[in-house]
């Protein structure tokens, strides 16, 4: 793709003045768009593991479409939503504020051709050892001939999603460097969307239905990446073919991001491992995690990482003028925020997840024993909610300051503990076992780079995190002890879903209110910062605030 019109040359602030306070409230309004429609997208996402859930259960049919899908899952998390910006946006911002718009341009142009190469190479490659993948990722559907040849199937098809989902990454890096978030927020809206057409329209159609939740896999990849080129398009930064694999800039992309895809990659090759435990035990085990942890994506998706992609070219601008104790400032703030929002979630989840996936998806072919076993995995997988969300932030922090050395050397170690838990865990524990063990590992993880950023950045008072995290977790244990009170009247066990659904809907606004109320009677400020964010962004709609478009000087 190329884009004729003339870019300026007039150099950009990637940057915006003002004190940690004001920047707070700016990364806080930039995750309350992000947050919005990610809340859309996974509303839309609920809708489409409902409909899945109707069609297939807890089924071998459906173990093996999660197997499969596993695979751009796993790309989807890595690429959009990991090393991709983590790796394109710092060193994209870099050239936007000390150099000019048309290098900026030319370095997406060139990042552009080669990923696309790449992606290209990949995904014939990946569709030519379909098979070893599956032997890899589920080596206990080896002894079940059809569902081996069924997960190969899916997976050959579903792969080229790769191409997209990378290419819609590379957009959303541009434009979220430019401080235009909504565009990229929307996009997995348009994922969704081509698999729940797909599952109501094209699956029942066909003799394996799981075919066509495969094509509504690609129908939505290619709908992501096409979203954002209006995007592109208003900011003149629409890239073209532009060979230069040599390149500096797009040399020091590529160092940056091969330690990051692996930095950013342990809860996901976690998971991964989980997959491959979970195709060893009872039928169903693959489902129960995959379902279990899009609760938990949930609160993550609309949250954590909406707050650690606002975060970054907030952090990257900060390290190219060299502010450090604005970055601690940011940081400190990001995980007060990250703690605010997680850690009710985490109390209501556990305290509501039998009515949670009841009212969601025990339907059809998802049967009561499927909603015991799915609710046990969210409980194991929502303990370390706050730790899969805090890693996000954390590791942004060391991408900001081009440290990929030391986010891969405790990703290293979390992933050999995680294997190891598995191991113990999954003999007593089945499933509910692996996802414990994922959990663990993550609170592992963020914990060791906490400790290794107070080393590499030493104005960062994580002392000053404390009290928040208490006031937090006091209301937050409030709640919880509310919700689980509800969850044991005998409110769920009669009416149909929608009387069940209401009584939820009732209990999570009611119980969120009550923590809200409890935590700013002890004095907490998180609540406050994210009032005034939303307060200006309103005001600033007004005036066009919002729009897409190039940053101001």
């Amino acid at each position: 793709m190329r884009s004729d019109t003339p870019l300026s040359t007039g150099k950009q602030s990637a940057g915006h003045s003002g004190d940690g306070a004001g920047e707070t409230e700016r990364v806080a309004r930039a995750a309350g768009t992000i947050g919005l429609f990610t809340l859309l997208s996974r509303i839309l996402g609920f809708i489409r593991d409902m409909v899945v859930a109707r069609l297939f259960g807890a089924s071998a049919v459906a173990d093996a479409f999660f197997v499969a899908f596993r695979i751009p899952n796993l790309l989807r998390e890595l690429l959009a939503e990991g090393s991709m910006s983590a790796a394109f946006v710092p060193v994209f911002t870099e050239k936007l504020a000390n150099g000019s718009r048309r290098e900026a341009w030319e370095l997406a142009s060139r990042v552009f051709t080669l990923l696309l190469v790449v992606l290209v190479a990949a995904t014939c490659l990946g569709i030519l050892v379909a098979p070893l993948i599956v032997s890899v990722i589920a080596p206990g559907f080896d002894g079940d001939g059809r569902q081996r040849e069924l997960t190969v199937l899916l997976t050959r098809i579903m792969f080229p999603y790769l191409l997209f989902i990378g290419l819609s990454a590379l957009a959303m890096g541009i434009l979220n460097a430019l401080r235009a978030f909504a565009l990229p927020a929307l996009a997995p809206l348009a994922f969704n969307m081509g698999i729940i057409g797909c599952a109501l329209w094209v699956a029942p159609a066909m003799e394996q239905p799981a075919l066509g939740l495969a094509l509504g896999v690609l129908l939505g990849g290619l709908g992501q990446f096409a979203i954002q080129l209006p995007g592109l398009m208003r900011a003149r930064m629409v890239p073209r073919l532009a060979w230069a694999p040599g390149d500096p800039d797009v040399r020091r992309i590529g160092r940056l991001m091969l330690p990051m895809l692996f930095g950013l990659s342990v809860t996901q090759v976690n998971l991964l491992v989980n997959t491959l435990l979970a195709s060893f035990l009872d039928e169903g085990s693959v489902s129960y995690l995959y379902y279990g942890m899009r609760l938990i994506h949930f609160p993550l998706g609309v949250f954590g990482v909406a707050l650690a992609t606002a975060i970054l070219p907030t952090l990257s601008t900060m390290a190219a003028r060299g502010d450090r104790p604005a970055m601690a400032r940011g940081v400190a703030d990001a995980l007060g925020l990250v703690l605010f929002v997680t850690v009710p979630a985490m109390a209501g989840l556990i305290a509501l997840r039998g009515p949670i996936v009841g009212v969601l998806f025990e339907r059809g072919a998802f049967d009561a024993a499927a909603t015991v076993g799915t609710a046990s995995a969210v409980l194991a997988y929502a303990t370390g909610l706050w730790a899969f969300a805090g890693v996000r932030i954390v590791a942004s922090t060391f991408y900001a300051l081009k440290d990929t050395a030391t986010p891969v050397r405790v990703a290293a170690l979390a992933m050999a503990v995680n294997i190891l838990l598995n191991l113990v865990l999954m003999g007593p524990l089945a499933h509910t076992g692996l996802a414990l063990a994922t959990a663990l590992a993550a609170m592992l993880n963020v914990g060791l780079l906490l400790f290794a950023l107070g080393r590499r950045l030493p104005e960062l008072d994580l002392g000053a995190v404390v009290p928040g995290a208490l006031r937090t977790a006091a209301a937050a244990l409030a709640m919880g002890a509310g919700c689980a009170w509800v969850a044991g009247r005998p409110l769920w066990d009669g009416g149909g879903t929608a009387v069940r659904a209401g009584w939820l809907v009732v209990s999570v606004v009611g119980f969120g209110m009550l923590y809200l109320l409890a935590h700013r009677a002890l004095g907490g400020r998180e609540g406050g910062i994210l009032l005034a964010a939303l307060r200006r962004r309103r005001r600033r709609a007004g005036d066009g605030g919002g729009g897409i478009g190039p940053p101001g000087r």
